[in-house]
């Protein structure tokens, strides 16, 4: 059984998906309470719904839509996640999990691309991520950083370096809006020639969820 917040269909406004139509299905529960939290309302299980994985595949075939992408709050807590999208996957739909990297990322199908949303100091959890995770990562991942001022910059920065570059080039670095001017954060990037995509977000700039 899976705890929904909602099923939706958007644009991709993340990633490198970005720009592309996508059903989102965002579970419900998230261990993490970063400060700048957009999606505060999935948090919390109260006010999800339950939906078994048979009713949830149904819910994603209705839709005219390849893309799909699992999300929350932090869709691995819960148990289904994993067969959720091993089945979406079988059924040839390309599905993304977004997950925070608090919890093992063992077991999820190769098929699946997973993109690792890790912690910066600014958002209050970035002690969060299990460095186990890093033997998980594959060159078809994605890895991304949301980055509100300069010390959460150096911070993604020193972790790429360390961590990062030799497992997948897919990195990606996201300014917190209204913390961090995307101009300001290209600038850094520019001037550090890092391998590196900035990343804003689309869909809050053309008014989407």
């Amino acid at each position: 059984m899976l705890i929904i917040s909602e099923i939706f269909v958007s644009i991709q406004g993340e990633s490198t998906y970005v720009g592309l139509p996508c059903l989102f299905i965002r579970l419900a529960g998230c261990n993490l309470s970063c400060t700048w939290c957009d999606t505060t309302y999935a948090r919390t299980i109260e006010k999800g719904k339950e939906m078994d994985i048979d009713e949830v595949v149904e819910e994603v075939r209705r839709r005219t839509c390849w893309l799909v992408e699992i999300t929350g709050g932090e869709p691995l807590l819960q148990e289904d996640t994993r067969p959720l999208a091993k089945r979406l996957a079988d059924l040839e739909y390309k599905v993304l999990i977004e997950t925070n990297g608090s919890v093992s990322l063992e077991g999820v199908d190769e098929r699946i691309i997973k993109i690792i949303d890790i912690k910066c100091p600014s958002s209050g959890q970035h002690k969060s991520f299990l460095m186990e995770n890093i033997e998980f990562i594959t060159p078809d991942d994605e890895v991304k950083f949301v980055i509100a001022d300069r010390k959460d910059y150096e911070f993604a920065k020193r972790f790429v370096k360390r961590h990062i570059e030799k497992r997948t080039d897919k990195i990606l670095f996201a300014p917190v809006r209204p913390s961090l001017d995307p101009k300001e954060l290209a600038g850094w990037i520019l001037k550090d020639s890092l391998k590196v995509r900035l990343q804003v977000q689309i869909h809050s700039y053309i008014g989407l969820q």
